[in-house]
């Protein structure tokens, strides 16, 4: 008997319980005191080891569809709930079952067969595993471009740290902090999102920056900014809601968000393009000295400090090399009325 032959045996309830246990364990959150009850269950009857049993090949089946067979089985799903929706319009919610059960779909042709379709709880667990999960990160000064499965490619600034994870249906990157240029190939069946503090930017296809540096005071919010193409801002935490504040972005343009995820109005990208650091170059325009050289020690020690208040609220406009920092304190008695004086070991900044 082949597999799309295979009979399954009648349910009394206890494939049902197999369902609930097999979701709820690889579901996550599932504790030493749930798996003793879970061990007591199984070893009760050997229809419940067989029932479990089942339910692990079917899963194991289901992810080995092709393409074509994934449309099929959702849209037997559609179907199922439509149907079940106008059940309960009709009769109230005791008539729907307990709980719906994953049909086995061991091939194409039993998915396009079966019209009772999979289990929500299932599909819904199916498609919450990543196909590709990876982390990437870049220490104090350095930079790294990395190439994912799609051809899309990340260009990571130094201190940058991201999680990368692609599903069936979508791609996200998570920015825990730092800043990349992302180059994104265009799926339209999978949008490209890119988690980053309290903002979601949505693309289909285009090269575009993300800053998200939370350490830093004065700039714990995230800065987008669109070199090609066209991307959707939004606060992650509204991206259901469909009267939510989001802004489009398009080529040469840019915002800014606080940490709480207020937009400011899209404004020009400057002279300087949207990751000036992808050419050793750090640009100010009129940013606080403070800020300047916490935004420098991103990229290595300095040596340079300030003890100052009056001092570390000067004002500082030009581009530098933030790998040489050798140059910065050449040029800064220059650009602002200052002296170094050499203390313990470090360059304080005064007034002159």
């Amino acid at each position: 008997m082949t597999p799309s032959q295979q009979a399954v045996p009648p349910s009394d309830g206890i494939d049902d319980d197999a369902l609930d246990w097999f979701v709820r364990r690889t579901g996550g959150g599932f504790g030493a005191r749930d798996e003793a009850a879970f061990q007591a269950w199984l070893a009760a009857d050997a229809a419940h080891r067989s029932a479990y049993a089942r339910q692990q090949d079917e899963w194991t089946a289901l992810d080995r569809l092709p393409a074509d067979g994934l449309g099929i089985l959702r849209a037997n799903l559609s179907a199922d709930l439509a149907t079940e929706a106008e059940a309960a319009r009709r009769s109230g919610p005791a008539s729907l079952p307990r709980r719906r059960l994953l049909v086995p779909a061991f091939s194409v042709a039993a998915v396009a067969a079966l019209a009772g379709g999979a289990g929500l709880m299932g599909w819904n667990h199916w498609q919450s595993q990543p196909v590709f999960a990876q982390d990437f990160g870049t220490p104090r000064g350095e930079q790294r471009e990395v190439r994912l499965p799609d051809d899309s490619r990340l260009r990571l600034d130094t201190a940058t740290r991201v999680q990368v994870r692609y599903y069936r249906q979508r791609r996200e990157v998570t920015l825990s902090a730092g800043q990349v240029v992302f180059s994104v190939q265009g799926d339209p069946s999978r949008p490209f999102d890119v988690l980053a503090g309290p903002l979601r930017i949505t693309v289909v296809g285009t090269r575009f920056s993300v800053r998200h540096t939370p350490g830093l005071a004065g700039d714990d919010g995230v800065r987008v900014a669109v070199e090609e193409g066209r991307v959707r801002v939004r606060r992650a935490a509204d991206e259901v809601s469909s009267t939510a504040e989001e802004l489009y972005l398009g080529a040469g343009q840019q915002t800014v968000a606080d940490a709480r995820g207020v937009l400011a109005p899209a404004f020009a990208v400057s002279t300087a393009g949207i990751a000036p650091w992808r050419d050793s170059r750090a640009s100010f325009d009129n940013v606080r000295l403070d800020q300047v050289l916490a935004e420098l020690e991103r990229y290595g020690d300095t040596r340079l400090v300030i003890r100052d208040a009056a001092v570390a609220s000067l004002r500082i406009t030009g581009t530098f090399n933030p790998a040489r920092p050798d140059s910065f304190i050449r040029v800064l008695p220059q650009a602002a009325p200052v002296r170094l004086r050499e203390t313990d070991g470090v360059l304080e900044i005064v007034r002159r």
